[in-house]
């Protein structure tokens, strides 16, 4: 039965039924960004069903809930996500992301 059938919100039924990690309850709800990435890390690296990087999964499932969720976040829940997004790249040592960069290199 689809989501939509049953009354509620597909986005909703892959956040707690994701095929690709086995998510802590309500590990969106928490205040504090570390342990947010660090649920989000434990997640990934628990999980034999991801196709990508623990890093990839664990990015996309906080991007896909920021996403699908961002009109009905408070904006201090949306400041709690985007420095969970940071606390994320710094467990798994990845760069800092520069505002505006989108990643791309100027090819000067």
């Amino acid at each position: 039965m689809s989501a939509r059938r049953s009354g509620g919100k597909w986005s909703a039924a892959v956040t707690h039924g994701s095929n690709a990690l086995d998510l802590e309850n309500g590990v969106f709800k928490s205040n504090n960004p570390h342990q947010i990435a660090l649920s989000l890390k434990r997640s990934a690296m628990h999980s034999h069903r991801r196709k990508g990087t623990p890093f990839q999964s664990a990015m996309s499932m906080l991007n896909f809930y920021v996403n699908r969720a961002g009109a009905n976040l408070s904006a201090r829940q949306k400041t709690v996500l985007a420095h969970a997004r940071q606390e994320l790249r710094e467990i798994f040592h990845r760069p800092a992301q520069l505002k505006g960069s989108a990643g791309l290199k100027d090819n000067k």
